[in-house]
């Protein structure tokens, strides 16, 4: 089937022969089209409103529209940051010769993948199978009217696209029975595609069975450059997280030193922004040097709290340092008035991709006008004067360290850091004359979920008022606007709408988040409303005879086929986060429905994680079958002088503990008789059985260990 597909692209030889357009709609807007797009808030749907393409959002006007007229259906999926669907929108949705084609002959659908990606997992699904090959963004589909997919593909230049529009109108007309038999094979290949054989069987939980995962997960890893072998680097940081917490419970060094060796690389390639903080995408060179140069919130609340864990298992500055700039990247660049935080920033500025963050060696002997800072400089992130990348320009990225740099200028590394420090003040400034990349100002509940967990990791271990804040501002905003009073979340927010019922990610990462804050301020009302949230999803969600959750609610209006996502990737798989969330639920609530349903996802699923070839795509099921190996403890702190001994117990990495506590016992039923008068007291507790209460984190942290 996938090779038959793919031959389409070989005889797409057909001529085009297309009138003039005229105007779709003339409103006196001052634009010469404007179509249906014009009402929707999705910035990059907005990019499209004025194309002389007729499209229409995903809705039922739509798909009305292409039943009634009897037309293939264009799926058009892109996102605001995304280089190539500017490129393609450029080429080919901005020709009126093209547009009238489309016009004339299909119903047009333009789909923000980051607000729709139930809808972009069952086209992207669909690329998959026609083309056998990897597929990206922007990712164009053609379906009949009903919605089922008969090809899919990604970019293609103009003369590319017209042919390929022009095979599928050609082939319906001579010979349709062809077209069905696409839509028969590809739709049933998008309902198989997550299939699982549900396991009876009970399912022993052991270590052991980790330690072969991990060994096939080693033999990906670039031990040189870090990261997985491949020709790109993309950051993956629940691989990462993964690896540190293998390291914790089993003593096993390789994982401790992969983990690093990737996010040393990473911190200091030019995947990281060194001026401003925070991370690109993705790199595009084995080096970590090149990126492309979109920042997406998800990647860097993630690498937030993985470089948070990484600090408290190595107490290295570095790390501490990427911390504290991507926060304040976040604070300063991402975040809106209300407390919601931005989607992401686009690669290029000015038409140009990386304009804003690359230098030329004059650019930067002009801002750093002291010589010895810009030797230093100069030499600590590699600048040229032919340039380190393409045009002349210089990315920076660091390749030697501290101490040798202070060897070769007869000073001391700290020296080293302060000069630093100053150049990227200097320019910061000079940067900030410049025109920023376009920014996505829409708020997604998903990634503000991942983003309130990483400013709350980051405050627990740092202990920096201005994180709690920015959580707690944030968590505030996502309740009023996003939560509705029967746990009901909407998906997307700006400028005070928003239309897009909530998908499983949306709950499980915001879940999450509230666990997360939990922990971090012991304020019960916040694992109320995680607990609230989460028995809404099983309700909605819940899948009983796969013990899964569907990603899309059963008040939402159906597609083709209603999937689940499983696999982790550059972020864990909502239903691998679910699993967690029950059994972290389960244990503050002594709720054993949520333990059982824990127990039981991994039991599923633990044969194909388990017998995977591809373990870093299960690195957060591998997590959680790590803790159902060995429970987590349920650590309670109590009394007066409760914030002081849960500063020192996060400073520590025990990512199989559960902290809860406060000033009083609280309504929680594990804290119920723990309030010792005039005292604060640890108790170290596991599966609802208490050791004896201690007073210091030394000796509970003892308590754990025997």
């Amino acid at each position: 089937m996938g090779k038959k597909i793919h031959l389409l692209l070989i005889i797409m030889i057909f001529a085009t022969s297309c009138a003039e357009l005229s105007k779709i709609f003339d409103n006196n807007t001052g634009y010469t089209y404007t179509n249906h797009l014009t009402n929707e808030n999705s910035p990059y749907l907005v990019q499209h409103a004025h194309n002389p393409v007729n499209w229409y959002p995903w809705d039922n006007a739509a798909l009305k529209k292409a039943n009634n007229d009897d037309k293939l259906i264009i799926i058009s999926i892109g996102y605001s940051s995304c280089h190539w669907c500017h490129v393609m929108e450029e080429e080919s949705f901005s020709d009126t010769i093209v547009a009238n084609f489309m016009n004339e002959n299909f119903v047009s659908i333009k789909v923000d993948r980051e607000e729709r990606p139930d809808i972009d997992d069952i086209y992207m699904t669909s690329c998959h199978l026609a083309s056998g090959e990897s597929c990206g963004w922007p990712l164009n589909a053609i379906a009949l009217p009903d919605g089922r997919p008969i090809w899919a593909g990604t970019y293609y230049n103009q003369k590319d696209w017209l042919a390929i529009l022009e095979y599928f109108i050609k082939t319906r007309k001579e010979q349709p029975e062809k077209i069905e038999e696409f839509a028969v094979k590809l739709t049933k290949g998008v309902k198989l595609e997550d299939k699982l054989e549900v396991i009876k069987s009970e399912v022993s939980f052991n270590l052991e069975n980790v330690k072969n995962s991990f060994d096939a997960f080693d033999k990906s890893i670039d031990y040189k450059k870090g990261g997985r072998k491949s020709g790109m680097k993309f950051p993956m940081p629940n691989n990462w997280m993964f690896a540190l917490e293998y390291f914790y419970m089993t003593g096993d060094q390789r994982a401790r030193n992969i983990a690093e060796l990737t996010m040393n690389k990473m911190a200091n390639g030019g995947i990281y922004d060194h001026i401003g903080g925070g991370f690109s995408r993705y790199s595009t060179d084995i080096d970590w040097k090149v990126p492309h140069f979109e920042k997406m919130l998800y990647d860097n609340a993630q690498l937030v709290s993985l470089y948070t864990a990484g600090y408290q298992v190595s107490r290295d500055e570095l790390y501490k340092e990427v911390v504290y700039e991507t926060l304040d990247f976040i604070i300063n660049e991402m975040s809106s008035d209300e407390g919601g935080f931005y989607s992401s920033y686009d690669a290029d500025s000015e038409g140009e991709e990386g304009k804003y963050y690359t230098w030329t060696y004059n650019e930067i002997a002009l801002a750093l006008d002291n010589e010895q800072q810009f030797k230093v400089f100069r030499d600590y992130f590699s600048i040229t004067r032919d340039g380190n990348w393409q045009n002349g320009k210089n990315i920076l990225h660091v390749t030697q360290t501290k101490e040798a740099l202070a060897k070769t200028y007869s000073t001391t590394p700290q020296k080293i850091a302060q000069i630093i420090d100053i150049c990227k003040r200097k320019l910061r400034t000079t940067r900030a004359q410049r025109v920023k990349p376009g920014l996505d100002d829409k708020v997604l509940t998903s990634w503000n979920g991942l983003t309130l967990k990483a400013f709350s990791d980051a405050y627990r271990v740092f202990g920096e008022d201005r994180f709690k804040e920015a959580a707690l501002k944030n968590a505030r905003f996502l309740k009023k606007k996003v939560i509705e009073k029967n746990y009901r979340l909407t998906r997307n927010y700006k400028d005070g709408r928003s239309k897009i019922n909530g998908f499983l990610d949306d709950y499980a990462f915001l879940i999450d988040g509230f666990i997360s804050l939990y922990q971090a301020t012991f304020d019960e009302k916040w694992l109320h409303e995680a607990k609230g949230l989460q028995e809404y999803t099983m309700k909605h969600f819940y899948d009983e005879p796969s013990g899964l959750f569907f990603y899309t609610s059963s008040e939402d209006a159906p597609l083709i086929t209603r999937k689940k996502e499983i696999s982790d990737n550059v972020m864990p798989s909502s239903n691998s986060v679910m699993a967690k969330n029950l059994e972290r639920l389960g244990a503050y609530y002594f709720e054993e429905v949520f333990l059982d349903m824990s127990k039981n996802m991994m039991r599923v699923m633990a044969n194909d994680v388990l017998e995977s070839k591809q373990p870093y795509f299960y690195s957060n099921w591998l997590s959680h079958y790590m803790l159902l190996s060995q429970p987590p403890f349920e650590v309670a702190i109590v009394g007066a002088n409760y914030e002081s001994i849960k500063a020192q117990m996060d400073r520590v990495f025990l990512p199989n503990v559960l902290l809860l506590g406060g000033l009083n016992e609280g309504s929680l039923l594990l804290l119920e008789d723990k309030l010792v008068e005039g005292e604060t007291i640890i108790y170290v507790c596991k599966d609802k059985m208490c050791k004896a209460p201690v007073i210091t984190v030394q000796e509970a942290i003892g308590q754990m260990k025997n």
